[in-house]
């Protein structure tokens, strides 16, 4: 594979380089609430501008539906990627994708600037399950730059129009951040120094099924916080009650079967919470109780970890010499139920293994509540991406360049 070395070393002076980026940060009122995807995005792109290259920058933000949606533009963006690149205003943005605007802004952008073009997600093709609509607009992305870098590690697990079809137009490169995920992952899924812990958490086990299936026989120890440990939680229960005694906390009752399966398969290696946070509704103002887990009366729902399972989280992670975490351990985002992510985040950070964040929720979680990002060997970029890697998914990203 291709590297953004070897593309430098053609010499990109005067060249127009197109590169896909991951900036889809979240807006709060309109504002970035947290800019860690694009300061990932910095390094390749000031390679390229430092060595002569005119940037076209082109990535998405959200999911917009039935076309432009001003709420989703990009200005925002160009607004804060100019800030970070030290230019003292925004990165040029164009108004469309490919359009009249894309163009007039890529034929006057001068060698070492940048321009960013409209949320490629506002062109329904960028999308499309039809390979030939795909592969118009890739041909129209192809007509703005003569080469293509891929930098957007967060969306090489998807087929798109401007991951997979333009790399097989234009001569490709992976761009620094892709490679540096790729050696991470690869670390994980190789043969990792031991104890190999992961934590996972998130909402539902549906989302991290073949994950866990894929990690079991590889890791020592297996973590499990957030919603979906109440589904392994009545797994747990109903054999022995015929109550799954996890009040109303989120419940996937068509995977209980699923989970009882995965406990006896895993020989002690999953690691359940033994106390949880419950509350009766979701509020900032809300009363919050500790109780065991599976003890959860009806009208209650768990909705972080608790004390005594922080403990014994960070117990397991301070032997650790390799953890990859994934999801927060309760819905964070609320002052009383973000102690449990707290707590399990700086046991991480605390524990001198080889750590990773996989990306998503879990990267959020870190910079939300104030934690030293320096602390961890590595904070995807890529929470989807880092997932399906792995699950041992080949990446269609990735592929299309190696190919």
């Amino acid at each position: 594979m291709r590297t953004l070395d070897d593309l430098l070393a053609e010499d990109v002076r005067g060249r127009r380089v197109l590169v896909r980026a991951d900036l889809n940060v979240p807006l709060e009122g309109g504002a970035i609430a947290d800019d860690g995807r694009i300061r990932a995005s910095l390094p390749t792109i000031t390679k390229l501008t430092e060595a002569g290259a005119a940037v076209v920058v082109v990535a998405h933000l959200g999911r917009p539906k039935n076309g432009p949606d001003p709420a989703l533009s990009l200005r925002p963006v160009a607004l804060r990627l100019g800030e970070l690149l030290g230019l003292g205003a925004p990165v040029a943005l164009a108004e469309d994708v490919t359009g009249r605007s894309a163009q007039a802004t890529v034929e006057g952008l001068a060698d070492g600037a940048v321009a960013l073009l409209e949320n490629v997600r506002f062109d329904p093709r960028e999308t499309s399950k039809d390979d030939a609509e795909r592969g118009a607009l890739a041909e129209e992305l192809a007509g703005l730059a003569g080469a293509f870098v891929s930098d957007g590690f967060g969306v090489v697990h998807r087929r798109q129009a401007s991951v997979y079809e333009v790399a097989k137009l234009l001569p490709s490169c992976a761009g620094d951040l892709v490679v540096a995920e790729l050696d991470v992952l690869r670390r994980l899924t190789g043969d990792p120094e031991r104890p190999y812990v992961v934590v996972l958490g998130g909402s539902k086990v549906s989302d991290k099924l073949a994950v866990i299936e894929a990690l079991l026989p590889k890791v020592d120890t297996l973590l499990v916080g957030g919603g979906m440990c109440f589904t392994f939680l009545a797994a747990l229960n109903l054999p022995e009650t015929g109550r799954h005694g996890v009040g109303g906390s989120l419940l996937e009752a068509d995977l209980v079967d699923t989970c009882r399966r995965l406990l006896d398969d895993a020989a002690g290696k999953i690691v359940l919470p033994d106390d949880v946070v419950i509350a009766q509704q979701l509020d900032e103002d809300a009363e919050a109780r500790v109780v065991p887990a599976g003890e959860i009366p009806d009208g209650w729902k768990g909705l972080d970890i608790g004390p005594a399972t922080v403990r014994g989280f960070g117990a397991e992670l301070a032997k650790a010499a390799t953890v990859f975490w994934n999801g927060p351990m309760g819905v964070f985002e609320l002052a009383p139920f973000a102690a449990g992510t707290r707590g399990v985040a700086e046991a991480i950070a605390g524990s001198g293994a080889f750590s990773v964040v996989g990306g998503g929720d879990s990267a959020a979680a870190v910079r939300q509540l104030g934690l030293d990002e320096g602390a961890f060997a590595h904070i995807s970029t890529g929470g989807g991406a880092s997932l399906e890697f792995l699950e041992g998914k080949q990446l269609p990203g990735i592929a299309v360049l190696e190919g």
